[in-house]
């Protein structure tokens, strides 16, 4: 079932596409006026947005109704169709489970789907009932009847892999992980002979229920040792950093250990463990940062090196105690790919040009890049440094803790553990003669009046802070008790930025913005029509994201006169942003997003997903000749 659209939207399932629609008419759900007006609905909306999704919008159908009525009729649709249809999976995610597919055959789709955790366990069950034309059971809220085991072997049960649920007349509903499995069926009817209805439910929550109603000492059969957890850690750590990753998240739940790393700011499924591996683990880790292995019941930090190919790695712990155990962060630092030149971190032509003029080479003042976690400001932040660090110039730095180690400067970590605070730094960096001082992050009145009155006295001083744009900078800092005079007289640029993921350049092709897109920027068609835009279809360089790698968009306010006198007026916010474009040349977040969107570098859905929409974006072309894009 799909909309009436171009064929280059249509995302067309492997059977007519009416079959649902046909269905419900036929069982007095729907009537055809109802259907061919949400057809003609959907052909307007989002690629993504599916038949049934719009007929479910418009009140025309409920689907629990529908679910009920394809259980009782089986259709021919595939599982993955079905899914789509259903909303549990994007069209996207199930061309790339397909892809996985491809390549690892020895794997069924639902495996595949639910190890990148496209779907959830229960979700996927759920969909493949209705396909199926079996009843559902959601064990996690279900309560079963104990009495159906009183007489029966648990272990049988177990081996084959079904549980007694509840009575239904006079017959036993019994929930199987794979009703299909003809073992399991002929153990079943060994109890019950044919006195029983067939059920689905999740393999998991089958086995966690009979392992409770049992003995409740059945084990894992993995058992883990030292040597065993030292491999474990050894071989995530190294596979998080052949991947790519900037953060590797170590996560206990209930029954299983799970592993994920961060890659392009996505967090991506790695590995699952037993969960009676998350103590060794978790010792394991304590060793090698030097945390305190016999506290449990409270956070930790730590940091350790790890050398892997030939190169050392810096790795930042951070552990945190949830009900299931200490769920572990590692941040792997002091790659070697990390200290980019200033004119590779993404910039476009004019905007580089007059940061590098009025900015880097300005004599004193205070420069700020802001952003929140994850959005490469310390990359920014160390590039500036690399750029205009000289053996003519005193660079000073108090960060906590130290990120990078730059070759020619005086870099200090905070350590409070011996009082060696942001506050006791601060003061004692301005007596060393310094000509530049960074302060990796204000984060309170007395760092943000050290970095003012600092620039005062004619130092520069590079710092970073957490907020939403460019605008919010100033605004902060006014909120932080910082007098707007000495805002106005030593800020000198506030630099906005963002993470977006790149295209595949392996997997891409053009696509067209969808009404709503263009809706959401104020566009017409037009407006983007003289543009290719790509998005990446998908593949096994990119993990079938379609995307690879980053590209930053930025927001560069470089305070003038007009801005000075609207900061020691006390203007909001929005009257700061309008005179800022008006006679600062400002280019937002969201306009520079949008020139990298249509030079094909990264997409539109990216863009909404990252970049906050303060203000109406300008034409495309109008932002193109501002930042100097051809």
């Amino acid at each position: 079932m799909t909309r009436t659209s171009t064929p280059k939207d249509q995302h067309p399932l492997s059977t007519d596409p009416g079959e649902i629609v046909s269905l419900l008419i036929k069982e007095g759900l729907l009537t055809k006026e109802e259907a061919n007006y949400a057809m003609r609905v959907n052909s307007k909306l989002s690629p993504d947005k599916t038949l049934l999704d719009t007929l479910k919008d418009l009140k025309y159908v409920d689907q629990d109704n529908v679910k009920d009525v394809l259980r009782r009729n089986h259709l021919s649709l595939r599982i993955g169709d079905l899914m789509v249809e259903f909303g549990y999976l994007s069209q996207a995610k199930l061309n790339a489970a397909l892809s996985i597919q491809e390549a690892q055959k020895n794997k069924r789709l639902g495996q595949i789907i639910i190890e990148n955790q496209y779907m959830t366990e229960t979700a996927f069950i759920e969909a493949l009932s209705v396909q199926l034309g079996f009843p559902f059971v959601d064990l996690s809220v279900e309560d079963v009847d104990n009495k159906l085991l009183e007489n029966i072997p648990i272990k049988w049960c177990m081996s084959n892999h079904f549980l007694p649920v509840r009575r239904e007349k006079d017959k036993t509903f019994v929930a199987f992980a794979d009703p299909f499995n003809k073992s399991d069926l002929l153990g079943a009817q060994k109890l019950y002979g044919k006195n029983f209805i067939m059920g689905i439910a999740s393999p998991s929550m089958i086995e966690k229920k009979l392992e409770k109603l049992g003995s409740g000492n059945i084990q894992s059969a993995t058992a883990v040792d030292e040597n065993t957890a030292i491999g474990i850690v050894n071989s995530i750590i190294a596979n998080g950093i052949e991947q790519g990753a900037s953060d590797i998240h170590i996560e206990p739940f209930e029954e299983r250990l799970q592993v994920r790393f961060r890659i392009d700011g996505i967090l991506v499924p790695f590995k699952r463990f037993p969960i009676n591996a998350a103590t060794m683990v978790s010792a394991r880790i304590k060793v090698m940062c030097k945390a305190n292995i016999a506290e449990k019941r409270r956070h930790q930090d730590g940091r350790m090196a790890f050398d892997h190919q030939g190169n050392q790695y810096d790795l930042r712990t951070s552990f945190f105690v949830t009900v299931f155990g200490e769920k572990i962060v590692l941040r792997i630092l002091n790659r070697i790919d990390q200290i980019i030149r200033i004119d590779s971190i993404g910039m476009q032509s004019k905007m580089l040009s007059r940061f590098d003029k009025d900015v880097l080479k300005a004599p004193s003042g205070v420069m700020i890049i802001t952003g929140p976690t994850g959005s490469g400001k310390t990359t920014t932040l160390y590039s500036c440094v690399s750029d205009i660090s000289s053996p003519q110039t005193s660079i000073v730095t108090a960060e906590d803790p130290v990120e990078y180690v730059v070759e020619g400067i005086s870099q200090c970590s905070i350590d409070s553990a011996i009082n060696r605070t942001f506050e006791e730094t601060l003061r004692h960096v301005v007596r060393q003669d310094p000509d530049v001082i960074v302060i990796g992050e204000i984060r309170d009145n007395y760092s943000a009046n050290v970095a003012v009155h600092a620039a005062l006295t004619g130092h520069k001083v590079l710092t970073s802070f957490h907020t939403e744009d460019s605008i919010s900078g100033l605004i902060r800092l006014i909120n932080m008790d910082v007098e707007p005079f000495l805002i106005a007289s030593t800020v000198t640029c506030v630099l906005a930025q963002r993470l977006l993921r790149r295209v595949c350049v392996h997997c891409r092709e053009d696509y067209k913005p969808s009404s709503a897109d263009l809706k959401l920027l104020g566009y017409r068609p037009d407006d983007m029509g003289k543009y290719t835009l790509y998005k990446g279809r998908g593949c096994p360089v990119c993990n079938h994201t379609g995307y690879k790698g980053r590209v930053a968009v930025f927001e560069m306010l470089i305070l003038n006169e007009y801005l000075r006198e609207a900061i020691l007026n006390s203007q909001s916010s929005y009257e700061l942003r309008r005179i800022a474009i008006e006679t600062s040349g400002l280019v937002t977040l969201m306009e520079d997003a949008l020139s990298k969107v249509s030079s094909g570098v990264t997409t539109l859905e990216e863009t909404f997903r990252t970049v906050p929409r303060l203000l109406a974006p300008r034409p495309i072309t109008e932002i193109n000749r501002l930042l100097g894009v051809a």
